[in-house]
């Protein structure tokens, strides 16, 4: 349940941080002041390499970060061919709600997504990632896209708890 707040709570601040911008954008609010805190949630990023593979590196995402989005969805269907090697459709996080997800990606690394780790998607090149359920039936999921040339926030860190 826990998990499932953190992630409702990401949503929701990109969300809110939208919605300011445009009463901003008409008047009703002069400034608005967002406490910052030290928080991070623990993050990975799929990334392309020069020579066409995709590898990931560990990070965490600060918290109370306004990300720029403007639409989520939800999944928990999945089909074959998400499980074969594709590149990802777009930059974006996936919240992992329930389930575990072992990812492979084009180099022949591998690491697991679970509850609590933001997967940022920005493999958009080349050969990309698969992954399969680990000890689950059903891998249920938010989709966040970014805007195009948002800041993904991501911060680089190999302190990534397991």
């Amino acid at each position: 349940m826990k998990i499932i707040s953190k992630a409702i709570m990401l949503v929701s601040l990109a969300f809110i941080g939208q919605s300011l911008k445009a009463q901003e954008n008409h008047g009703n609010i002069t400034s608005v002041k967002v406490e910052e805190s030290e928080g991070k949630m623990p993050a990975i990023r799929l990334i392309n390499n020069p020579d066409g593979t995709c590898s990931f590196e560990k990070g965490y995402i600060p918290t109370l970060k306004h990300a720029s989005t403007t639409t989520f969805w939800s999944s928990n269907k999945t089909e074959d061919w998400e499980k074969n090697a594709h590149p990802a459709p777009r930059r974006q996080y996936v919240v992992t709600l329930k389930g575990k997800i072992r990812f492979k990606v084009s180099d022949g690394s591998t690491f697991l997504i679970k509850p609590g780790v933001i997967l940022l998607a920005e493999d958009l090149k080349g050969k990309g990632h698969s992954w399969q359920m680990v000890h689950t039936k059903s891998w249920e999921r938010l989709y966040i896209p970014l805007q195009e040339g948002a800041d993904d926030l991501f911060v680089a860190s190999y302190e990534l708890k397991k």
